[in-house]
């Protein structure tokens, strides 16, 4: 299967799709999930273009890593939670619904229920207080 240049990733990051930016550097692009499952659920997504982690170009996987740990370590503290949960999926069997490769960054805390995927897309204004939030932890 190849990479549709038409995915919404490609399309946020070609700007004809805004997000709720919480980091960016020349190799990545981290964003608030509009659908999220828990409060400070965040996406990190590489610039280069893959569908996913089987035909990503390994070169582009150490920056994405990198940039994955920032944004997990701002989460956590952005939301005072005990944990996070990384979660990355690859073709549909798998649970993959788009094909551009990214990272879900979810702050846990214990007995604290994951909300569903369910389609519903969250209040703007809290996904953008919820950003603001973690660009705060990346800047201390």
């Amino acid at each position: 299967m190849t990479y549709d240049t038409n995915n919404i990733f490609a399309k946020i990051l070609r700007g004809e799709i805004p997000c709720h930016k919480v980091y960016e550097d020349a190799h990545t692009l981290a964003f608030m999930d509009v659908m999220p499952q828990a409060d400070g659920h965040t996406l990190v997504i590489p610039k280069a273009g893959s569908r996913n982690l089987l035909d990503a170009d390994p070169a582009a996987l150490g920056p994405l890593m990198a940039s994955v740990q920032k944004v997990a370590n701002a989460v956590r503290k952005a939301f005072g939670a005990e944990g996070v949960l990384i979660q990355q999926f690859n073709e549909p069997a798998a649970g993959q619904t788009v094909f551009h490769l990214h990272f879900h960054i979810l702050p846990r805390s214990t007995g604290a229920a994951l909300r569903p995927h369910s389609g519903k897309m969250a209040d703007h204004a809290v996904l953008a207080e919820h950003a603001a939030r973690i660009r705060a932890a990346l800047e201390v």
